[in-house]
């Protein structure tokens, strides 16, 4: 690794952190080296990313002295937090302060920081189109990642905010697949109406971060939104439909419904999609598509997505 300038990334097991981990790892230039935290390292994926030439730390996120420890001597850091492990917004929080204040000791030259939107800045607290929820938020998941920009900023630590998008793996691993109706069809559900969703294949994020880290400063201190394709709910189903050879429908409910449906998070997402749809204009427009394919030409679209990875979504 002697030469190379190191970037350390956060989830480094996971979706958006894995993704970065391989991208640098398989890039035949070797500009960067990587040293990856998790919580385990002895993992099985862990291990597979030791094999590919990865240096492994044992870190907790939310531990400002060992991650401190663990940028010493980087040149960079991907800091990214998972709120669907505990659903707590101040846990998020808590844990990108964490990370800014390390990033701000060792004095880091680079921080890409994967957050979202601040809903508050949209939708006050007080305005009841849609419900506040844990008493002070819209959508807790996006809404924490946008409050902490502003602990990086204030620390002056050098950081590109990322935007990321809707994954496409959420038809795989979050329920939001294809589901079978009382009438015996399929259909997904979401309450967008027609208004177009931005989204993303999950590898494909890690592989933008990496452009980013590949330009140098030049988006240093700007906010870069990515995104695979703009899609409405009915091109995301019959996309669906075709690769899974089958007929997919697009049930477009109301988010009150939405919220309603009970299952963990329902409130939250069925907020997420309702600003979505509210701000579809700026949402999608923030989002670029071509500035993603710029910073990661082998950026997938739905249906090269779904090429590869259909046979591993479940129907309901």
């Amino acid at each position: 690794m002697s030469g190379k300038k190191t970037i350390v990334v956060a989830g480094a097991t996971g979706a958006q952190g894995g993704g970065l981990v391989r991208a640098i790892l398989s890039d035949p230039a070797r500009e960067f080296a990587v040293r990856g935290l998790t919580r385990d390292v002895n993992s099985e994926k862990a291990q597979e990313l030791t094999r590919m030439g990865a240096e492994l730390v044992a870190c907790d996120i939310g531990d400002e002295a060992a991650l401190a420890k663990a940028y010493e001597g980087a040149y960079g850091a991907f800091c990214v937090t998972f709120f669907w492990a505990h659903f707590s917004p101040e846990r998020e929080l808590a844990e990108a302060s964490a990370m800014a204040r390390a990033a701000k000791t060792a004095e880091l030259k680079h921080v890409i920081w994967s957050t979202l939107e601040d809903t508050r800045k949209f939708v006050s607290l007080e305005d009841d189109r849609m419900p506040t929820l844990m008493g002070k938020y819209k959508v807790p998941h996006f809404d924490a990642k946008g409050e902490a920009d502003d602990l990086f900023r204030q620390l002056g630590v050098p950081t590109t905010f990322l935007l990321t998008s809707f994954y496409w793996d959420n038809f795989i691993y979050f329920g939001a697949g294809p589901q079978k109706g009382p009438d015996g069809r399929y259909a997904i559900t979401m309450p967008m109406g027609n208004e177009k969703l931005p989204g993303i294949a999950a590898e494909d994020i890690g592989k933008c971060a990496y452009g980013i880290f590949k330009a140098g400063d030049e988006f240093t201190g700007k906010t870069v939104g990515i995104s695979g394709e703009h899609l409405t709910g009915e091109e995301m189903a019959a996309a669906l439909g075709a690769a899974l050879g089958m007929e997919v429908g697009y049930n477009a409910v109301d988010p009150a419904a939405y919220r309603s449906f009970g299952f963990p998070g329902a409130g939250d997402l069925g907020n997420m999609f309702q600003f979505n749809r509210d701000f579809s204009g700026y949402f999608c427009g923030i989002r670029d598509v071509a500035l993603s394919r710029k910073l990661n030409p082998e950026m997938k679209d739905l249906i090269t997505w779904l090429a590869a990875n259909a046979s591993k979504i479940p129907l309901g």
